[in-house]
């Protein structure tokens, strides 16, 4: 299968209209105030002695990206006059042998001696970008600057030997080799792509830091003999992605089965029921099965936009639908919770419940209880997050739709046009807070349309009738007819209670809320009754109400509480009381001020 990509799919209504709209008018400059303000833009100037961060080159390569994604829907001068700039320092600062490195290029000594310093997690995202601004404006300096440094890294690495490790510390470079190969043709970067894969884990190699073992890395056995997602989860994120990768081109059996069984760990064992993957702040890693603390959790933005990578990568592998469900369970929770709804503030961990209190206990004055942050914040000294949004959220148009042979795949329900060879779709929905979805599709003779793992029953029309259809791996196919199809899906969208498995221990007699692909979640500033001991009425009564603050609706649903009680401890069984709970969807918390925020109860 391939996937469509952004320049062939226009998002024209609805919900991500108005946030790659917000993205594209607010963050994208809210960012670049930042990076201009913390001197991430100006490492790129050599005029400035002050020796940058090792990955501002990154930040600044995301930001780039992203901001391409926009470039292929509407030009903007001012925009691309920055980038170009910048990239004329790259060319004029960059050494003979094509190397660049803001960081390294200044202490030029130290080049390829430190494994944990990204040097090939930065090239990787110059090469993304110069891959991506490439194919939004025309223009190829950028990525023939990338070429160079490609062709110099694997001279390095394949050819010299001549580094002080022979495999990333952060992983990314090879997702990003690959799509230097795809848009060169140039079948090095695509060797050089999968030696990176073959000798993960195989050698020992230099520690990244004393403070954590081989598993943080990946590097605990080589990539086909492993498991289950361990480390760093954004690291390992990016690895899967570029295992996937070469597993397509290589079609490579072997590295695939590798793949499913780690996707296979990490959504039936390590990810939240937002999407959220790497559950420790120790090492912003993966710990183990079912360790999926509430207050506690991490769940790293850039973890689960980098398991939306992955599960992409593995749909265009298998078409299963469990892929582009769980592409749909990121963008719709635990990606989106990272960035405000005004688009001007970012959250690096995005946890499934805030106790503002707690931050209140501590009498140390010399230690700190470590807890998660209750606002989130413009700009991080670690920023990788904000960045990885914007490309993000400007690159949805790339999960909507792919294409096999005679048949047309629907994977994200997203108002859009399409145009793809000799096939035109059309796409009109509310989603996601209907379940009505209408589409006209010409030129395909099959239509594959994702039956989400949510909906218990549907509908379907094809020009104006009944038709019949198979389900196969939770996509539902269709026949067509020549000419102008038109198809109308209603997908039920019932409110949902949704039980965890009862050894995630934080989770223990809880319940969440699901309507369709959103996960709700309560707060304390709509509900003036505490939110720890909640029970849901047996029959789930509920109504929606729109919210023009939060641009979102919210649910209201009955429940009981315990009555009033002074005693610590009693032998007096409770007296529960209804109440109506307010809830809103998770993407929501923490736009109102601080405040508590729950999502099991």
């Amino acid at each position: 299968m391939q996937h469509i990509g952004a320049k062939h799919v226009d998002i024209t209504d609805g919900f991500w209209q108005k946030r790659q709209k917000i993205n594209k008018d607010v963050t994208i400059k809210a960012v670049q105030d930042r990076f201009i303000e913390t001197g991430r833009f100006d490492a790129f100037d050599f005029t400035n002695e002050k020796i940058p961060h090792i990955f501002y080159d990154s930040d600044a390569a995301k930001w780039i990206e992203g901001v391409s994604f926009t470039l292929h829907k509407e030009r903007n001068q001012q925009l691309e006059s920055f980038i170009d700039q910048l990239i004329d320092l790259i060319e004029k600062n960059r050494s003979e042998d094509g190397y660049f490195n803001s960081h390294f290029l200044r202490k030029p000594e130290e080049r390829w001696k430190h494994r944990s310093d990204h040097e090939l997690y930065c090239a990787g995202h110059l090469m993304e970008a110069s891959v991506e601004y490439y194919k939004a404006t025309g223009k190829d300096k950028f990525l023939k600057l990338m070429e160079d440094y490609a062709d110099y890294i694997y001279k390095v690495f394949i050819v010299d030997t001549a580094a002080a490790f022979k495999t990333p510390g952060h992983e990314e470079i090879e997702l990003a080799l690959v799509k230097m190969y795809d848009t060169t043709g140039k079948k090095r970067y695509l060797e050089l792509a999968k030696h990176f894969i073959d000798k993960r884990g195989v050698e020992d190699e230099p520690w990244i830091t004393s403070n954590y073992n081989k598993y943080n890395t990946q590097d605990f056995l080589p990539v086909r003999q492993q498991k289950t997602a361990e480390g760093h989860a954004v690291r390992a994120g990016y690895l899967y992605s570029g295992m996937a990768d070469i597993a397509k081109r290589y079609n490579d059996e072997e590295l695939l089965n590798a793949c499913k069984t780690i996707f296979s760990n990490i959504v039936n064992k390590r990810m939240y029921i937002t999407g959220g993957t790497g559950s420790s702040h120790l090492g912003e890693a993966y710990t183990l099965d079912y360790d999926l603390p509430n207050t506690k959790g991490y769940a790293e933005t850039c973890a689960a936009i980098a398991l939306a990578f992955f599960s992409q990568r593995m749909l265009l592998l298998d078409k299963n639908s469990i892929y582009a469900d769980t592409v749909e369970r990121i963008i719709y929770n635990g990606m989106l919770s990272g960035v405000s709804l005004d688009g001007k503030a970012f959250f690096y961990e995005n946890p499934l419940e805030l106790q503002p209190v707690l931050n209140n206990r501590n009498v140390s004055t010399v230690l700190t209880e470590r807890n998660p942050i209750t606002q989130r914040k413009e700009v991080f000294s670690c920023s990788c997050c904000p960045p990885n949004v914007i490309r993000f959220i400007g690159a949805v148009n790339e999960y909507i739709y792919s294409y096999e042979k005679d048949t047309l795949f629907i994977n994200q329900f997203i108002s859009s046009t399409m145009e793809y060879e000799s096939i035109k779709a059309e796409m009109e929905t509310d989603f996601p807070y209907s379940g009505q979805i209408t589409m006209k599709i010409s030129g395909a003779e099959k239509i594959a349309f994702r039956k989400p793992y949510w909906c218990k029953n549907l509908k379907i029309t094809l020009n104006g009738g009944i038709c019949d259809y198979s389900i196969e791996k939770g996509y539902i196919y269709i026949n067509l007819q020549k000419g102008q199809n038109n198809l109308i899906f209603e997908l039920d969208m019932t409110v949902r209670l949704v039980h965890s498995n009862p050894r995630i221990y934080d989770n223990s007699h809880k319940t969440a809320v699901m309507r369709g692909p959103l996960v709700y979640c309560t707060e304390g500033i709509d509900n003036n009754f505490p939110l720890n001991d909640i029970v849901f009425c047996n029959n789930l009564n509920y109504s929606q109400v729109k919210s023009d603050k939060l641009y979102a609706y919210m649910l209201e649903v009955d429940i009981e509480i315990p009555g009033n009680i002074e005693e610590l401890y009693t032998f007096t069984p409770f007296s529960y009381q209804k109440k109506r709970l307010r809830m809103i969807p998770y993407y929501c918390f923490a736009n109102r001020g601080e405040t508590e925020m729950r999502v099991w109860l």
